[in-house]
């Protein structure tokens, strides 16, 4: 006896034995047991999802007589009597398959029509099976339209195609569509492993998924696969014989190549790419296998149940990618997704593949950040949370709101700029404040309050300018416009930096003699009454007035380049009684994020708990989110805790709502920090002087504030 295929041994005979087609089933399922039967039936899908098959159980279930005789239209039917025999065989008269693929012209389709006046032979219904019927033409699509919208009361049409938008709307309006989805690895896979249990054949779970994969939705193409599988691995199926067979690539090396990218091992994914192409490996099958693993590593990042379902899993490859799934920042992992996604549409325009495969593998190397850095998201605003979680002086506050001749490179440091705004000016009438004032601390909050003051102050001292005793020509002769007008002197040599290396920002010094003359710091420092009422300079008479051009601030302004700090951030206490718990455990997670002690759902339990107590006997967590507070993860923060020589006793976790996470804060002091920016830009004389005399507009989103190295706090 002739060797029969699995795709046709094990072609299904019922609804029940349908895989995948759930809502199919179930509509024609409750049609037939209604009694609800519909004149035409259109089934869509691509190749070998079950479109024949279903054609061919809904005969059954129409002409099925039961195991008696006496059966009658049923969702179930029996399958041995005489009709349904037939139908599987291919020989029952009042079933007719017609493939409109070599049969499209209107001669075919006249002679299946003239078949329709002639009631069944043996059944209670004909059918009529059209396959592929976007293949007909034109002419023989009109042939058929009248039968089809009107057919005598024992004729069935069942129409397939694998291209719906191909035919025609007259013939749509006439059916009743279904459309059969492409089936998911997942249940293809199980499918197979119930097909090889019956067949006798030894196989494992990751062969099986490999083959599912490999099937793309369908379930005819995974059964003819099977049976290669099955030649190729002389009866045996196993991860390496399938990979192999299919030409994928090892999961070793995708894991590695990963590895390699986080660490920015250039030379390593090198070898790695020679590697592949020594085996042969495709290079669309290598960046479609790295997508795949980018994918799910991105599950881990942003979806904390999901890491913990894969941490209770024994898979090495799971844990493994789980594990690079903490070293890789998610910015990161979303970028190189991306560049594999993009990778695969330009493989056919490289010279040749595996150039191009290199080429697409460093290109995230390109825009990577330097070795070092810190990989978490939330870390990556430390400085700036630093910068405004400090207590900071009312003066430093002041004067950063009203600091003109800095850019924007300098709008996140409020706490060491100085006010070089006054120098570069005129004289001006006001004269320096209290020293006292540049002293005093203020809670974080009054930074955002002086910003509207800043404003205020800027266009008051601004009118108050007097004109120098140089003469009428110094006062309306114009200054030359500087090179670089708004660029601080410590920035100049960035333009010679590549874009993708990071630039160390500038520090500025803090001198109080200095702060207390700008006017900000004057009204901060004597009240809210002490701030000049806002006054709209005259408009000039004289129409032939030249227009002040932009000042030079740049070469005026005295800034220092700070040296980084020898160690990082460890504790950070703001003076206000209700802060310090909040803040120290925040400095505490920088710091061992930044040591690369805190990684994945460890670091998000750290980041999204507060606080609540802290002593000898240990410390209480307070966690909003169910799914962080949980046992594994606790034991893994104290025993970081304890290494890090923060933490005595033990941590509990404790349920309940949070408001002053270290997320929270540092979410807190990044829109600080933006409101700073803007603000300092917005009263910049430069900019203003743009705004005014050429209409320059500032782009809304364009202003960012940049970190800046802090000095221990006290």
């Amino acid at each position: 006896m002739s060797y029969l295929v699995l795709a046709r041994k094990y072609r299904p005979h019922n609804f029940e034995e349908m895989v995948g087609q759930e809502h199919v089933v179930k509509a024609l399922s409750n049609a037939l047991e209604q009694q609800r039967l519909h004149h035409a039936y259109l089934f869509t899908g691509t190749r070998g999802v079950g479109k024949t098959t279903v054609s061919r159980i809904l005969a059954k279930s129409l002409n099925c007589q039961g195991a008696d005789g006496q059966g009658g239209i049923t969702a179930h039917p029996c399958g041995i009597c005489q009709a349904c025999r037939d139908i599987d065989a291919g020989r029952f008269v009042d079933y007719t398959e017609l493939d409109a693929a070599s049969n499209r012209g209107v001669e075919e389709v006249q002679s299946l029509m003239e078949q329709a006046v002639y009631k069944p032979v043996q059944g209670r219904f004909k059918v009529f099976m059209i396959d592929e019927v976007h293949m007909l033409s034109n002419t023989a699509f009109n042939a058929m339209l009248k039968t089809l919208e009107e057919p005598p009361e024992y004729l069935k049409f069942v129409l397939a195609t694998t291209d719906p938008q191909k035919v025609p709307v007259t013939v749509l309006s006439r059916c009743l569509q279904f459309n059969l989805r492409p089936m998911a690895p997942d249940t293809i896979a199980e499918h197979l492993g119930h097909v090889l249990q019956k067949e006798s054949v030894t196989h494992d779970r990751a062969s099986l998924q490999l083959l599912g994969r490999a099937a793309r939705g369908s379930m005819r193409d995974a059964l003819s696969l099977t049976d290669q599988a099955i030649a190729f691995g002389n009866g045996a199926l196993q991860e390496t014989v399938i990979r192999q067979m299919l030409g994928v690539v090892d999961k070793r090396y995708i894991l590695d190549l990963i590895a390699a990218l986080a660490a920015a091992d250039g030379q390593r994914v090198v070898e790695l790419c020679d590697g592949l192409r020594r085996e042969g490996i495709a290079a669309a099958s290598v960046l479609e296998d790295l997508a795949l693993s980018l994918q799910k590593m991105a599950l881990y990042q942003n979806v904390p149940a999901q890491a913990s379902a894969a941490e209770a899993e024994q898979d090495a490859d799971v844990r493994r990618l789980l594990e690079l799934a903490g070293q890789l920042p998610p910015d990161e992992t979303q970028l190189l997704y991306s560049f594999c996604l993009k990778g695969r549409e330009e493989l056919g325009l490289a010279p040749d593949e595996h150039a191009g495969l290199v080429m697409v593998l460093l290109r995230l190397l390109a825009f990577k950040a330097p070795p070092g850095s810190v990989a978490a998201v939330p870390a990556a605003s430390a400085p700036a949370a630093a910068t405004a979680g400090h207590g900071g002086d009312a003066a430093n506050a002041a004067s950063v709101a009203s600091m003109a001749g800095e850019t924007e490179a300098n709008a996140a440091a409020p706490a060491r700029m100085q006010g070089s705004e006054e120098e570069a000016r005129p004289a001006s009438p006001t004269g320096p404040g209290p020293s006292a004032a540049a002293d005093a601390e203020v809670p974080v909050a009054t930074v955002a309050k002086t910003i509207d003051a800043a404003s205020h102050a800027s266009s008051a001292d601004k009118a108050e300018q007097p004109t120098t005793a140089g003469g009428a020509g110094a006062a309306t002769r114009p200054r030359p416009i500087a090179a670089a007008p708004a660029m601080p002197a410590a920035m100049t040599g960035a333009e010679d930096t590549p874009p993708w290396e990071d630039v160390r920002p500038p520090t500025v010094p803090v001198r109080p003699e200095r702060m207390a003359a700008t006017p900000v710091a004057e009204a901060h420092a004597n009240g809210p009454a002490a701030i000049p009422a806002q006054e709209t300079p005259a408009t000039p008479a004289e129409p032939t007035q030249p227009v002040q051009p932009v000042p030079n601030f740049a070469a005026e302004t005295d800034i220092e380049t700070a040296q980084p700090a020898a160690q990082p951030v460890s504790v950070a206490v703001l003076p206000q009684a209700d802060q310090p718990l909040a803040h120290w455990w925040l400095a505490l997670v920088q710091q061992l994020n930044a040591d690369g002690q805190l990684v994945a759902l460890v670091r998000e339990l750290a980041l999204q708990s507060e606080l609540q107590s802290r002593s000898d006997q240990g410390m209480v967590l307070r966690v909003a989110n169910q799914t962080l507070n949980n046992e594994s993860l606790r034991g893994k923060l104290q025993k970081v805790l304890q290494l890090a020589g923060a933490l005595s006793g033990s941590l509990s976790l404790e349920p309940g709502a949070v408001e002053r996470s270290p997320a929270q804060l540092l979410e807190a002091q990044k829109n600080l920090s933006h409101e700073i920016a803007r603000t300092i830009v917005e009263n910049d004389p430069s900019v203003q002087w743009l705004r005014n005399n050429l209409g320059a507009e500032i782009v809304p989103g364009s202003i960012q504030p940049v970190a800046v190295q802090l000095p221990p706090a006290m």
